[in-house]
């Protein structure tokens, strides 16, 4: 097993987290109005050198596998596309700096707008360096990477470490670069953020399209 840090997805079966990347739990903390304001990130409860990460859902020990794919006819057939974000984001345009969207892998965590605007509103209005700060705030918290942004021409993503979330009822959480290899052996562009799926209903395996929400999965 490899000691540089690395997720792979086994087919049909769990991540296998290697490389002693800490694992952690975020959970979002919200306004009165149940608007995500900012995430709440709780201790490290591993740093083990490897360890099994729950894909299907149905464990009874999550985040963790317990084997309950191998009896629960999860299929963990990867559908998620080969492209780059590069590739496939679009320019929402700005003024100061440029806003990038792709909807094909946003999980829907909410942070990108409120009561009073959002993300799309704000793109034509960045003059503003109140506006600008933000919606830059705001692209930062988005846990897919879905959006993003570019100040002069280059890109800007937020500082973050080489870990993994479990975020509350929803993905897996993946910061800082670190590689996933898919079971089907198609590539899979290492990002600073990533999210994916381990409520088992995903139509893009293995990231996260937020169908957790529709399913009512918790852990």
């Amino acid at each position: 097993m490899s000691s540089e840090p690395s997720i792979q997805v086994k087919s049909n079966g769990p991540y296998i987290v290697s490389g002693s990347i800490p694992l952690r739990a975020k959970e979002p903390v919200v306004s009165e109005h149940g608007e995500p304001l900012t995430w709440k990130t709780g201790p490290v409860t591993d740093e083990g050198v490897a360890y099994a990460l729950c894909r299907c859902g149905g464990s009874a020990n999550k985040p963790y596998c317990d084997g309950t794919h191998a009896n629960n006819g999860f299929d963990g057939t990867e559908a998620a596309g080969t492209e780059t974000y590069e590739d496939r984001r679009k320019s929402l345009g700005g003024d100061g700096l440029e806003i990038f969207d792709d909807r094909s892998i946003c999980v829907h965590a909410g942070f990108c707008g409120n009561q009073a605007t959002n993300v799309w509103k704000m793109a034509g209005g960045t003059a503003d360096t109140q506006v600008r700060a933000q919606a830059m705030a705001m692209i930062e918290r988005c846990p897919s990477g879905a959006l993003s942004y570019a100040v002069a021409e280059q890109d800007i993503e937020p500082d973050l470490p080489a870990e993994i979330s479990v975020t509350t009822d929803g993905p897996l959480w993946v910061s800082g670069n670190i590689p996933v290899e898919r079971a089907d052996g198609q590539p899979m562009q290492s990002r600073n953020r990533v999210t994916l799926c381990r409520c088992g209903r995903s139509a893009t395996k293995p990231l996260c399209d937020g169908s957790h929400k529709e399913a009512g999965f918790t852990g």
